[in-house]
């Protein structure tokens, strides 16, 4: 096993079993082995077994959580990861696994605890650093995230991914002229960068700098063709430029990619609508209208698509319901401004 030879590390340990189930070092051993092939699924009951021949084993609960934490049983991982991380408060993989779980079971305030406890341990890692971003930006708390930006410009000061971090936060603080520095600051320091484009197109695209956010959001589609917050966005700018075909190639895109991103529905129903083919522009409109029951724009778009094939008393509905509630938003606007 420590020679790195898996194949016959397993076949020795499972004649090991063989001679003694109950022995933990080869339980143990054999879901290392089994891991480190990438089947950390395979591992889970050799460490169950393990636990009912030692209950409480640290070290067998140790490998549990991590592989449950490989096989995204984050809740499970969790349960045993809050135990270890009493007994053991400085060691980096159980306090960072403890955090990545929290994160990913949408425990963003309590995962930023972790994180912050994980980074005091290893200042040098950057995952750790990236996610405590986050953990962050998820809970809204964005007066911490220049410390971390800190941190990670100390390690690597030609991160993109801590540039893009500080685009969005300056974005939330409405900050629009940081936000743009820092999403150009992350595309000079690699253009590759997932989000990079994207971001900063959507900035220019909200600013009514359309052509610039277009060159934005073709070069994010260079790289990655299938993202749908880019091709949606580029299907917005292709369809108020009256390029009905092309815009509707990228609102297809993006709801394939999303299937649950009503922006790119409504934008693909209205599209069809624009190109006279009514039919085709009511099951994405209805889609739309699934996934928000409250989406007004789509219930009046929809309203339209009906009339024009024949459902007039139906397309009448949804344009009252569009219109009611638009009403029910402007007066709850008027009530909180007073």
């Amino acid at each position: 096993m420590h020679s790195g030879d898996l194949a016959a590390a397993e076949q020795s340990l499972r004649r090991a079993l063989e001679i003694d189930p109950r022995s933990m070092a080869a339980l143990n051993n054999l879901g290392i082995v089994l891991s480190r092939k990438g089947k950390p699924a395979e591992a889970i009951p050799l460490y169950q077994q393990a636990l009912s021949v030692r209950p409480g084993d640290a070290v067998t609960e140790r490998n549990l959580a991590i592989a449950y934490f490989k096989t995204q049983r984050y809740r499970s991982a969790w349960n045993l990861l809050q135990r270890l991380a009493v007994a053991t408060p400085n060691d980096f993989q159980i306090i960072d696994l403890s955090g990545l779980s929290l994160f990913a079971l949408d425990r963003y305030p309590e995962a930023a605890i972790y994180l912050e406890r994980a980074n005091q341990a290893d200042p040098s890692d950057l995952e750790t650093l990236d996610m405590l971003g986050k953990a962050y930006l998820k809970t809204k708390n964005y007066k911490a995230l220049p410390s971390v930006f800190e941190r990670i410009m100390k390690i690597d000061p030609n991160s993109a991914s801590a540039h893009v971090m500080m685009g969005i936060a300056y974005d939330k603080m409405s900050d629009q002229p940081n936000a743009i520095k820092e999403y150009q600051a992350a595309e000079q320091a690699d253009p590759n960068f997932m989000g990079v484009h994207s971001g900063l197109g959507y900035l220019y695209w909200r600013d009514g700098k359309t052509d610039l956010a277009e060159k934005e959001m073709r070069a994010e589609l260079e790289h990655f063709p299938g993202d749908p917050v880019a091709n949606c966005i580029l299907g917005q700018i292709l369809f108020d430029n009256s390029k009905l075909e092309e815009a509707r190639t990228h609102f297809e895109r993006a709801a394939r990619a999303n299937p649950r991103y009503k922006d790119a529905l409504l934008g693909l129903g209205k599209t069809e609508l624009g190109l006279n083919h009514a039919d085709a522009a009511i099951a994405p409109l209805r889609k739309a209208i699934l996934i928000d029951p409250d989406y007004a724009e789509a219930h009046f778009v929809l309203g339209t698509a009906l009339k024009q094939t024949g459902h007039a008393a139906e397309g009448i509905r949804e344009k009252k319901m569009s219109l009611a509630m638009q009403d029910k938003k402007r007066e709850s606007k008027d009530s909180a401004e007073q």
